[in-house]
């Protein structure tokens, strides 16, 4: 008794099997062009959302680090605000206080506030 319920259960599994494979080549494949297309689309949209806007940043700070004159108010990557007191090729010397100057990098230096918006004093000792 026991055996024929094995070997019924044996059959059934093998035709539920034969019966998948069956199916599956039955199975139309997609157009493998919408892949591609969907894959372009999605670097597109992350070309115009991520990394365009990153670029256009990057370049308005370039823009004004080498348009700073002696004199601007500027601040520093670590949040030191000063006045560049001097410029040379690769640093700024900014004072951050009276007879007190330090020597940074061009690279580290930001503008203060929005391009055009004037601080006054008491705003930047605040």
């Amino acid at each position: 008794m026991l055996d024929a319920l094995i070997s019924l259960l044996i059959q059934a599994e093998a035709a539920a099997g034969d019966a998948a494979q069956a199916g599956a080549e039955e199975v139309p494949q997609g157009n493998p062009w919408s892949s591609l297309i969907m894959i372009v689309a999605l670097i597109a949209i992350f070309y115009f959302l991520m990394i365009r806007p990153q670029q256009k940043k990057q370049k308005e700070i370039k823009k004004f680090r080498e348009g700073i004159k002696v004199g601007d108010r500027i601040i520093t990557a670590g949040g030191i605000h000063g006045k560049v007191t001097a410029i040379k090729d690769d640093t700024f010397t900014i004072a951050i206080a009276n007879d007190v100057n330090i020597k940074v990098d061009k690279g580290s230096v930001y503008p203060l506030g929005t391009p055009g918006q004037e601080v006054s004093p008491k705003e930047n000792n605040a």
